[in-house]
């Protein structure tokens, strides 16, 4: 009996779940999933829980269950690609195939103090020990929020219907907040911040964090919390590889999405080199792929010559809950569509399995 690992529940591991089981999966082949939690987490909507809209329940969806499907938890601790197994906790696990989606982790761009004095969104834990610092400051304190992209976007305007009394201020390196957007959107966010109350730092640089204050081109700024939301890195584990990586260091892979020189590792989600910029939907089509891959190489067929290019239907962004933005078929859209297009998909993911 082969045994596929997949490392990590996340969007790309539930992906592959989904698509192998029910009847999909070769009868000589068993799936063992290894994970910290014992549910997957919607990491897209960690920004609300660490507001405090939702709660804990709306982020968790449970694991598919089936005969052939094991799951370990605990944290991973090293892959060994020339043994063949992997190391959770204080047990091996040997694979056969092997799908790596073990997600990312904060970026702090070499910030002295950042890591040790900013809070964080990037796992379940750190968002609801954001959630309760956040939800306990008293009336009037200073929020401070590092980095303007989607996910302080979203997390700067839901903690302003949460806590209205807070005073939020959003820390942006460019000239314009959501500068990867088309203008058009930028300047819509950045008005429905300037018209909520919401103050926007642009052309920041962050130069140090100590206990409580934050150093913006070198002056000290007073506050009560600060959120690091200023880029990310892959999971320490995929770090340690003695792989070839990009720049940012992504794993880089072959066009069937597996190691170039192991074919019977594959690499999922934000630890993999690949042309757009990492999210959930990218690793769920990356994931889709995967799976044929695996299928054909199941059956001792040939591989396609060409796998399709992943195609992206867009992006939406939430500004609380009656307002958004966003790029659907490559158009802009703001307010109200944008908003409820984002709570149907939403929808739609945990009760229709994606």
């Amino acid at each position: 009996m082969k045994n596929l690992v997949i490392l990590g529940g996340g969007y790309g591991g539930m992906r592959v779940l989904q698509r192998l089981f029910p009847n999909q999966l070769p009868n000589d082949v068993e799936v063992t999933l290894i994970d910290k939690a014992p549910y997957h987490s919607l990491k897209t909507e960690f920004y609300a829980l660490a507001a405090g809209t939702i709660s804990d329940q709306h982020v968790r969806v449970a694991f598919p269950e089936h005969p052939r499907l094991k799951i370990r938890y605990g944290c991973v601790k090293r892959i060994d690609l020339e043994e063949k197994c992997v190391y959770v906790d204080d047990q091996m696990i040997a694979y056969d195939d092997l799908i790596v989606g073990l997600g990312c982790e904060d970026k702090y761009h070499g910030v002295p103090g950042a890591l040790e004095h900013t809070y964080s969104i990037q796992s379940i834990d750190a968002s609801r020990a954001t959630y309760q610092t956040l939800n306990n400051l008293p009336a009037h304190a200073t929020v401070s929020i590092v980095g303007a992209g989607l996910s302080g976007v979203e997390l700067a305007s839901e903690l302003r219907e949460s806590r209205p009394d807070l005073k939020i201020i959003l820390f942006d390196r460019g000239k314009l907040i959501l500068s990867a957007f088309p203008e058009r959107l930028s300047n819509y966010v950045q008005t429905w911040f300037t018209s909520n109350g919401v103050e926007i730092v642009n052309s920041a640089n962050i130069t140090k964090v100590e206990p409580n204050i934050l150093y913006n081109h070198d002056e000290p700024i007073q506050s009560d919390a600060i959120v690091w939301t200023a880029g990310i890195q892959p999971n320490k584990v995929v770090r340690d590889l003695d792989v070839e990586k990009d720049p940012q260091g992504r794993v880089v892979l072959t066009k069937y999405h597996n190691l170039p020189d192991d074919e019977n590792v594959y690499i999922l989600g934000d630890c993999a080199s690949l042309p757009h910029a990492p999210s959930a939907q990218l690793a769920e089509g990356q994931a889709e792929q995967i799976v044929q891959v695996l299928l054909h190489r199941w059956k001792g067929e040939a591989l396609p010559d060409e796998l399709p290019t992943i195609k992206l239907k867009g992006i939406l962004g939430s500004l609380g809950k009656k307002h958004g933005f966003g790029l659907v078929a490559e158009r802009p859209i703001t307010g109200r569509v944008a908003r409820l297009l984002k709570s149907g998909i939403l929808w739609m993911y945990k009760h229709h399995s994606g």
